[in-house]
């Protein structure tokens, strides 16, 4: 959520960040709904002020035995009341209108986000590792729906039976081979400075806004309840943790991960990568997050974008890195970094992970603060941050089509043979 003092004072910041964005904001509105409160808290000030002016004249009245004109401004007391209940009442429902009127303003991008219209103009910033050339090997190389029916690892006709479409049944190495991967993610991050957790996959609906995803997005979440939705990301749980806390400037930057199953509607994708397991309702996903100084987390974002290609190096993946424009920025974000591996069977890269810089947006929504009282008075929000460290769905896709072999079979990264009993190659069914 944005500073509303900052839309306030400075809504011409908010018009430029809205057309950057291909959006628009409501500014009329804002100020009329802004200005009405105003005027509103300003009016039952002024009532206050008056009742308590005549409640003190009552006291003296009473003693000086004028009791009609004590009786009097008894009455003058009552009506003030009524007036202020009654304003009360409408602050009440002003005070909810800015709120969610507020709650549906994204994130203002940051100077280092390229202003672009959509994804189209999304620049890249490098590129990692060769897509391999399979028609140099003199084979044409499967997609990884096929590729998984053949070894039997993926069983898309019995995810569909027991919960319908993008569902999907890992079996055998399938399965093994998935929980290798979050196995692997998780030790890689720990090793290197990241505390993990495992936290509830059913979270409260405030705990759901904290971090963005609502109001805008509620039609993309799986409700389990009218007021409790599983989560779409680990990213939720992990950054309401420290809601409503103030936390101490020693312990920043805070690096925190989980490994957890993530749901998702997908209300607003359909006829996208409807074949395979690129976009399923559930899957498995190794979340990053992070807390830390303002003045620090421009580092952090680069070095979580660093965490996660590593990943990728040590699973010998081809992939390039994009800076999402101000166009496809995300609700929340104030600037994005998107990891895109290389798939074989779309002839393109496909996004992998995407991590995220959002600034003081959800820190203020969900109320996380910090004190650094040797740099300055009171308190400040921290800046949060969140990326993807694997979700293994995706990975397990490019592994499958990048290390798949002429006979069907498919190669074992050398990094995952210890999460796997030593197996070397995943073989096709005979």
């Amino acid at each position: 959520m944005l500073d509303i003092k900052l839309v306030r004072e400075n809504p011409e910041a908010l018009d430029a960040a809205m057309a950057n964005r291909q959006g628009s904001w409501d500014r009329e509105r804002f100020f009329a709904l802004d200005e009405e409160r105003r005027s509103v808290i300003s009016q039952v000030e002024d009532l206050q002020a008056t009742r308590n002016a005549e409640s003190k004249k009552i006291g003296a009245l009473m003693k000086e035995g004028k009791r009609e004109e004590a009786e009097a401004a008894k009455e003058a007391v009552r009506k003030v009341n009524e007036q202020i209940e009654g304003l009360a009442e409408r602050r009440s429902e002003l005070d909810a209108e800015v709120a969610d009127f507020m709650a549906r303003i994204p994130n203002i991008p940051c100077e280092a986000t390229p202003v672009g219209k959509d994804e189209n103009e999304n620049p890249e910033r490098r590129r990692v590792g060769e897509p391999r050339d399979f028609a140099a090997e003199g084979f044409e190389p499967k997609a990884h729906w096929d590729l998984g029916a053949e070894t039997g690892i993926l069983d898309f006709d019995r995810g569909a039976k027991l919960s319908g479409a993008r569902f999907t049944v890992l079996s055998g190495a399938g399965a093994t081979l998935d929980r290798a991967l979050q196995n692997f993610f998780l030790n890689t991050h720990i090793s290197r400075g990241f505390k993990e957790f495992i936290p509830p996959v059913i979270v409260n609906r405030e705990i759901m806004y904290g971090t963005g995803q609502l109001p805008k997005f509620e039609d993309d979440a799986y409700h389990t309840g009218e007021d409790q939705f599983l989560i779409p990301t680990a990213e939720v749980a992990l950054t309401n943790l420290h809601a409503g806390e103030v936390l101490d400037a020693s312990q920043l930057p805070m690096r925190y991960t989980a490994g957890t199953p993530c749901f998702r509607e997908e209300a607003g994708s359909a006829g996208r990568d409807t074949r395979g397991i690129i976009r399923q309702h559930q899957f498995t996903k190794v979340e990053m997050v992070k807390f830390a100084r303002p003045e620090e987390s421009d580092a952090e974002l680069e070095s979580m974008v660093a965490e996660a290609e590593f990943i990728l190096q040590q699973l010998g993946l081809p992939y390039r890195v994009i800076s999402l424009c101000t166009g496809d920025l995300g609700f929340s974000a104030r600037q994005t970094y998107d990891i895109e591996v290389w798939l074989p069977s779309y002839n393109a890269y496909k996004e992998i992970s995407s991590c995220s810089n959002c600034g003081d947006f959800q820190a203020r929504r969900a109320n996380i603060k910090y004190r650094d009282p040797e740099n300055f008075k009171g308190t400040r929000f921290v800046h949060t941050l969140n990326g993807s460290g694997l979700p293994t769905g995706r990975t397990m896709a490019a592994i499958m089509e990048n290390y798949q072999n002429a006979d069907g079979s498919i190669t074992v990264p050398e990094v995952l043979r210890p999460y796997m009993g030593g197996l070397e190659k995943i073989e096709p069914m005979a």
